[in-house]
């Protein structure tokens, strides 16, 4: 399904990216210098599609290292839980290696003579 529905957007795409390369093979002057436009230096002619083109690329790229920045801080965040999960299961994995321990002392046994605490009543 997922792969109908790439094609299903990418096929009309490209139909409107070729018909917009097509309409737009004529050459146009780009130049770079603002000041002297009709200056031949820093200028270049090429098809208006290019231009086109490169607009789009440069706009895609300057906006997906855009998000990459801004996303920037999830990543770190995800770095020091996935560094702290690991340290996590390295200290269960420590503490169930780890023979157990035998029970410090505890309360006397019940002498099971007299009260339930051990204590007799001595008459006198």
């Amino acid at each position: 399904m997922k792969r109908f529905l790439e094609t299903l957007i990418f096929v009309p795409v490209a139909i409107l990216l070729a018909l917009l390369a097509i309409a737009n093979r004529t050459p146009v002057r780009l130049s770079l210098d603002p000041f002297r436009p009709t200056e031949t230096a820093l200028a270049i002619t090429i098809p208006l599609y290019w231009v086109i083109f490169a607009c789009l690329a440069i706009g895609v790229i300057l906006g997906g290292v855009s998000v990459w920045v801004r996303q920037g801080r999830f990543r770190r965040d995800a770095r020091r839980n996935r560094r702290e999960a690991r340290h996590l299961r390295e200290e269960i994995e420590t503490v169930r290696k780890a023979p157990a321990e035998p029970a410090g002392p505890g309360l006397p046994a019940p002498s099971g003579r007299g009260t339930p605490l051990g204590l007799t009543h001595r008459a006198s």
